[in-house]
């Protein structure tokens, strides 16, 4: 998207606010250049139209901004690798067997972005008429920071506030005008602003107070609603709740009354948050180290790796997953422990950490279709397996519960483990209340080195519900 500000008259205050607004917007809402990145010329170095194309970086040769030399894209980025500011942009394109380029009619590069300009167009405080482009991989947001920079600089143009449109033609040959600097019409209840900032305001007041923030407003419905008018530069209004804001805002916090509320309550901890703290120290006196996992995960870490292909049934899965890496809710907590332990493989042995966090599985009779239950589990890898290690584990974590070990009310090991996880003969079930509340046993050797681990492990896994209230 691009545009033209004509007749700008620059000073060195000017020039610099003009620098350091595009620095600010690269920062935030460009997301350091991963979604858009600016490019500003001075459009009486250069000679439309000008063509956006992708080519291989050995045939993109330019003098870039601020050097004396020509490079092709590839030593660029070399070169570049030293520059404190522009090597956190590089990995944006790198990678790419293409790079973007920005040509004139005269095949003069404007800019290679979002890494660098091109000297022959660079902008000074002589530079009367300014090209800007924006380039990105999100249309709406690239328009927004077109919206921004013209709105806030076209004041410095010849005739102030007047902004030089530019027609954008697609690879499918369809022609878009930018910028597009129509206002936008948000309507919102009085009732849910009262109600929101606790106040009693007509309309007409609320109205006023919102032309302290920049915005116009009419009231409609009787006086019921207003319908507000948004500007180009006030993107950030999204919604009815960014009217509400804007009105506390200009009434003023501190003038707000401070009442009682209706409802008086007292915080506390959950029961089961308490309970698994207890849990933590527990283990953390036991020598073992804390881990946090994720707990969404890919289909094949939470079972196929695993060799829980069949307990895929129980789990939480995402209609609509971004990434191949983040595609079920997990139903345990030994494929993340494992992963751990794999991305650190080259730490010294023994290797001793725990983690007591959710699972989720699915439940036709919960509000929701599925609940949380919270676990406990640890690992050890060392230069044997460790089975004595977790068994130990949970007969502490047994007796600190107050559980005893065998009778009515009591606990049992019992070898009856099915699962394919840990290695036959050397697993076990954890049972209590004749149901099975965990499992421990020496990790697979097929498990293990799918994680690229050679060394022999263990794991134990503990439901705690059942337990808090004991």
């Amino acid at each position: 998207v691009c545009a033209v500000l004509r007749g700008v008259k620059f000073d060195q205050a000017r020039y610099n606010s003009f620098l350091d607004l595009q620095d600010k917007l690269h920062q935030n809402i460009c997301r350091k250049r991963s979604l858009v990145a600016i490019g500003t010329h001075d459009l009486s170095t250069i000679q439309g139209p000008f063509s956006y194309e992708a080519l291989p970086p050995e045939d993109i040769k330019f003098q870039p901004l601020k050097q004396t030399q020509v490079f092709n894209a590839k030593d660029l980025m070399e070169h570049y690798k030293s520059d404190l500011k522009l090597r956190a942009f590089l990995p944006i394109i790198q990678s790419s067997p293409v790079y973007p380029v920005i040509y004139d009619a005269n095949r003069t590069v404007l800019s290679l972005p979002p890494i660098i300009n091109g000297s022959i167009s660079a902008i000074s405080l002589d530079t009367t008429d300014v090209f800007i482009e924006c380039t990105a991989t999100d249309l709406n947001k690239a328009s927004i920071v077109l919206n921004i920079m013209v709105t806030m600089f076209s004041v410095y143009s010849q005739d102030p506030c007047t902004v030089e449109p530019v027609d954008v033609i697609s690879s499918t040959g369809e022609v878009s005008t930018y910028p597009h600097l129509g206002s936008r019409d948000v309507e919102v209840e009085m009732e849910y602003i009262n109600s929101r900032v606790g106040v009693k305001l007509d309309a007409d007041q609320a109205a006023t107070l919102l032309t302290k923030m920049c915005l116009t407003s009419t009231t409609i419905d009787d006086g019921k609603k207003l319908r507000v008018s948004v500007p180009p530069t006030r993107s950030d209004v999204l919604h009815p709740c960014d009217i509400m804001e804007d009105v506390a805002i200009a009434y003023g916090y501190n003038n707000l009354i401070k009442l009682v509320p209706d409802t008086v309550t007292i915080g506390k901890q959950l029961p089961i948050n308490c309970f698994s703290d207890l849990i933590r120290s527990e283990l953390a006196m036991a020598g073992f180290t804390e881990v946090l996992t994720w707990i969404l995960g890919s289909k094949a870490d939470n079972f196929d790796t695993v060799n829980r292909s069949a307990a895929y049934e129980q789990a939480a899965t995402i209609s609509n997953a971004k990434t191949c890496d983040f595609e079920v809710v997990r139903t345990s907590l030994i494929p993340g422990m494992l992963k751990t332990l794999g991305c650190n493989k080259e730490a010294p042995l023994p290797i001793k950490i725990f983690e007591v966090s959710d699972v989720v599985l699915l439940d036709p009779a919960a509000e929701v279709g599925a609940r949380n239950i919270r676990r406990a589990a640890a690992l050890f890898c060392g230069a044997t397996s460790g089975f004595e290690m977790v068994h130990g584990v949970v007969d502490r974590l047994m007796e600190v519960m107050g559980v005893p070990s065998g009778g009515e009310r009591g606990y049992s090991i019992t070898p009856d483990c099915q699962d394919d996880c840990f290695f036959p003969g050397r697993r076990a079930s954890v049972v209590w209340n004749s149901k099975v509340v965990g499992s421990f046993g020496v990790v697979h050797p097929e498990v293990l080195g799918r994680f690229g681990m050679t060394s022999p492990a263990s794991v134990m896994e503990l439901d705690l519900e059942p337990f808090l209230n004991l």
